[in-house]
């Protein structure tokens, strides 16, 4: 009787900690709040060959975050960033407000599990590729009426790195926080009463999401 009692705790011991372990061909769906905070620096402006001696900032913005992940074996995962498009503000240093822009930064990473099917708490770290895409650039209605037109931002291709982790409710809720530094650099131009003008902009966001999630 003993034995058979040990057998069967042993076995549920192992059905209860197996349910916190990712395995190979599972998927992951997460959807919540992705804030991109820029950590931005700029060369000054330039209107032909002047220089304005003032650079830009670009404000944090918000937004439905989704990912998905595909796991290759227990420890691997595949994620693709997603989300719906994220509006900035763009300020000339010690002036104000200058445009606005949106854009869509979808990134795919290569994200290392350190599985531990005994713990709810699965803490993992990734390495990817971000391509930004930029659209609705804007001037301010009172930099139109002053002659500036035609903003552009140039897209970009960089590195991305993260920290996260899921936190598993059961076999297949889970909630997760992540944190990723994305290499986005761009170059602006625009016109001002039709003079070509430039800046370089390094926007290297900080993105941090907050998510629940499902595993399929």
């Amino acid at each position: 009787m003993k034995i058979n009692t040990l057998i069967a705790a042993a076995a549920i011991a192992l059905t209860t900690s197996s349910a916190f372990a990712y395995e190979p061909g599972d998927m992951v769906v997460r959807a919540g709040l992705t804030n991109v905070a820029p950590d931005e620096s700029s060369s000054n402006v330039f209107i032909g060959a002047t220089d304005v001696g003032v650079g830009v900032n670009v404000d944090s913005n918000t937004q439905l975050g989704l990912n998905f992940a595909y796991f290759i074996d227990s420890n691997w995962a595949i994620e693709l960033l997603a989300a719906t498009p994220f509006d900035h503000d763009i300020g000339l240093n010690t002036v104000g407000a200058l445009g606005s822009t949106k854009h869509l930064p979808p990134t795919l990473s290569a994200n290392y599990h350190f599985m531990d099917a005994n713990s709810a708490f699965q803490p993992y770290i990734g390495v990817g590729v971000n391509y930004t895409i930029f659209f609705d650039e804007d001037f301010t209605s009172a930099n139109e009426a002053a002659g500036f037109a035609d903003l552009s931002l140039d897209d970009s291709f960089g590195l991305s790195y993260q920290v996260g982790f899921d936190y598993m409710l059961n076999d297949k809720w889970l909630i997760n926080a992540s944190a990723r530094f994305i290499d986005i650099d761009t170059e602006a131009t625009f016109t001002n009463n039709g003079t070509p003008g430039k800046v370089d902009v390094d926007i290297d966001p900080y993105v941090y999401s907050l998510t629940i999630g499902y595993k399929f």
